[in-house]
């Protein structure tokens, strides 16, 4: 039988060829560009190169671009003092979109596409434990600028932080409560699906009950939920004194508002997670008058902290966010290491950043502990309607020893049926998803089929064009 060029099928055979021919082509650019720049992280000739994930879109996307704003001031001036080792130090920035998934993967592209000896990032605790899992596998350092929950170094011993733990924070609030405010009577509302409310969560409920409070009641939700009424509910007719939300500005604002509308008026309470201009704009007048623990206060800042807050005025014409600040320091404290490794492998990296005391950074001095965390004091801040102004200095207490190593601090554990209760919800919250999205796919697989199959035709081209257009996207981007 006699084959005619212009048949569907084999049009469509070529059009295969075509495409096999292209992903080939990428495939052996992409690998000689990675060899022609140096890419691998133990080559001796390889520049300086380190690496940030950070959600620059989405829910969280204030957290890394000011966290990103910071790093850059880093790397400019270490570049204006000689850079690392007589070499230009390079900045790659990925954004992960606030997603775990895209964390990981940003982490992988960082390692094995840019040659990053080392990483930076993520502000999110969820994110940095998915991050920190593959920096610790590839043996590549990371540095986390802003992730409090404790869990985060403990994933292996590649993985350092700038920023004080959950359980310190959690401690400064529950102080603050009860001495400060001379408050006894406090309820939760925590994000249930976040790694870093749970932790603030159970850290202020430890402190705050050991120090003779009495938690009135709890109640969790969901990043992105839009109504929280029947929750806050439920926790005003707990009569607290306050209410303490340690969950991200995104969602606080909004809860404030709807806590107000219900008539909860009591001072509200949070983590770092509330930091962000956009803060007050969500929350409105909702907001003023609530109080948040964080790295550094403005109108009293250390002297170290002076010069990185005028430069960073006079860059972006506003004020320093503290998450600036830990982006810059986590940068700064990896460029230190580099220059006094031996090399820049990462490993020997790695044990530089192991020997860090110290150093001076713009939240005050730093010295990493054995378990890579740094121990310094917090300060408590109060929203107003123009900022937020200084409320308090806390410091470390020889009795919060777990707050650095990690370890577990005698505490009054959460009713157990409650945990149990989210995690069912959860459960079936994710299979409800899955059933979604696998149906979604399954309603385009069919109809694809049926088309297919009433024309007669072979499908031997979509794979291969979505896998070229996928590959010239990614190594795109890297240009």
């Amino acid at each position: 039988m006699e084959r005619r060029c212009g048949s569907p099928v084999f049009l469509h055979r070529t059009l295969s060829i075509v495409s096999l021919t292209l992903l080939a082509l990428w495939l052996v650019a992409s690998l000689g560009a990675c060899k022609q720049r140096g890419k691998n992280p133990g080559d001796p000739d390889a520049m300086p190169v380190i690496g940030a994930f950070l959600s620059l879109t989405g829910p969280m996307a204030t957290f890394g671009i000011t966290s990103e704003r910071g790093a850059r001031m880093a790397v400019d001036e270490i570049n204006k003092s000689g850079g690392i080792k007589g070499k230009p130090l390079s900045l790659v920035v990925l954004d992960d979109q606030g997603k775990a998934d895209e964390a990981g993967n940003a982490v992988a592209r960082l390692i094995d596409v840019s040659g990053a000896q080392a990483v930076m990032g993520e502000v999110a605790s969820t994110l940095s434990l998915v991050g920190g899992r593959i920096a610790q596998r590839r043996g590549v350092p990371m540095v986390s600028p802003s992730s409090t929950n404790p869990s985060v170094t403990q994933v292996g011993d590649y993985v350092f932080r700038v920023c004080f733990l959950d359980p310190f924070q959690g401690f400064v609030m529950a102080k603050f409560a009860r001495q400060n405010l001379k408050l006894s009577r406090v309820a939760i509302f925590r994000d249930v699906r976040n790694d870093y409310s749970i932790g603030l969560a159970d850290a202020f409920r430890k402190s705050f009950v050991q120090m003779g409070g009495s938690i009135a009641g709890e109640e969790s939700y969901s990043a992105g939920d839009s109504e929280f009424s029947a929750q806050l509910t439920k926790l005003k007719g707990q009569n607290p004194e306050a209410l303490y939300v340690p969950g991200y500005y995104t969602d606080v604002g909004a809860i404030a508002r709807q806590a107000r509308r219900l008539g909860l008026t009591v001072p509200m309470m949070g983590g770092d997670g509330w930091e962000s201009a956009e803060l007050r704009s969500i929350g409105g007048k909702d907001i003023v008058g609530s109080y948040y623990s964080n790295h550094f206060a403005h109108d009293n800042p250390t002297p170290s902290a002076q010069r990185f807050i005028d430069r960073y005025q006079a860059l972006y014409h506003e004020s320093a966010p503290a998450l600036a600040s830990l982006g810059y320091d986590a940068t700064m404290v990896i460029a230190d290491a580099m220059r006094r490794a031996d090399s820049l492998d990462p490993k020997a990296i790695r044990d530089a950043l192991a020997n860090t005391k110290g150093f001076a950074a713009a939240s005050g001095n730093l010295t990493l502990d054995e378990h890579r965390n740094p121990v310094k004091p917090a300060v408590v801040v109060r929203v107003t309607e123009t900022g937020e102004v200084f409320e308090a200095e806390i410091q470390p207490e020889p009795a919060l020893t777990f707050a650095a190593s990690g370890a577990t601090a005698p505490a009054v554990e959460a009713p157990a049926p409650i945990e149990d209760k989210h995690k069912l919800a959860t459960f079936f919250q994710q299979l409800v998803n899955g059933l979604s999205v696998g149906s979604i796919y399954a309603l385009i697989a069919l109809g694809y089929t049926m088309v297919y199959g009433v024309l007669r035709l072979i499908n031997f081209a979509h794979s291969e064009v979505f896998m070229v257009g996928s590959f010239a996207g990614f190594f795109g981007a890297q240009l």
